[in-house]
């Protein structure tokens, strides 16, 4: 069986402010011609700020635990991943990955599977990599509202670079060390201890740039960050 494409898909992109019914449109084509080929997916769906203004808006009116701050992430990338799989209703399992471990019965049937987040503690970059490694592939494609990973944080210097390739060592002293809910990475602390340990490449890329996320797909030469180990 052709090992699965995973692409991590940032609710940045996904529901920015509104739904982004023109980024989805794009985006159904160009999975559904990659289909075509013979290709299979997992498409991990991030949260992004309606995450963000549930968490804020909660916190500001009760001040909740940071368990509760996740579990209102997770649950924004359920929704998130519902809308993924009515789009692409005839295409993917009718079963959401809400834990990265869930029983699929005929895996092979349909050529798209859906996921969301877990449970507290972990973001859906970690979903992401465990799903990489149930499934036996090595690469993960993070497409979210960036196009590269950067030297320091972009939205606050603007002397900032970006990084074409990078190890997993020197990018993990890039971030922060402990997950934290909402925290804004390229790809979160737990996530890239389990991917250096299963020598896992991840493809950072802005993931809007669909010309681009498909040389991605293609093993082809992209504008982007690749993280991986030496």
């Amino acid at each position: 069986m052709t090992k699965p494409i995973i692409i991590s898909l940032g609710g940045s992109i996904i529901v920015p402010d509104k739904i982004d019914t023109r980024f989805l449109i794009s985006f159904k084509d160009l999975v559904l011609k990659e289909i075509k080929s013979g290709k299979r997916f997992i498409i991990i769906c991030g949260g992004g700020n309606i995450a963000r203004e549930y968490q804020k808006s909660a916190f500001k009116i009760n001040r909740i635990t940071k368990e509760d701050q996740d579990w209102l992430g997770i649950h924004a990338t359920r929704l998130n991943a519902h809308l993924l799989r009515t789009i692409f209703r005839e295409w993917a399992c009718p079963v959401i990955l809400d834990r990265p471990q869930k029983p699929i019965l005929k895996v092979g049937e349909k050529p798209i599977l859906i996921a969301a987040g877990w449970r507290p503690g972990f973001s859906t970059d970690y979903v992401s990599v465990l799903l990489a490694k149930r499934f036996k592939t090595d690469k993960i494609i993070n497409a979210s509202n960036i196009s590269f990973v950067y030297n320091k944080d972009f939205r606050k210097y603007k002397d900032a670079k970006p990084i074409k390739k990078i190890t997993w060592q020197n990018y993990q002293k890039l971030i922060p060390k402990k997950w934290d809910p909402g925290l804004r990475v390229p790809f979160d602390p737990i996530a890239t201890k389990e991917a250096k340990k299963l020598k896992i490449e991840v493809f950072v890329l802005d993931g809007r740039d669909l010309k681009n996320l498909k040389l991605a797909i293609n093993g082809q030469e992209f504008k982007g960050t690749i993280i991986r180990n030496e």
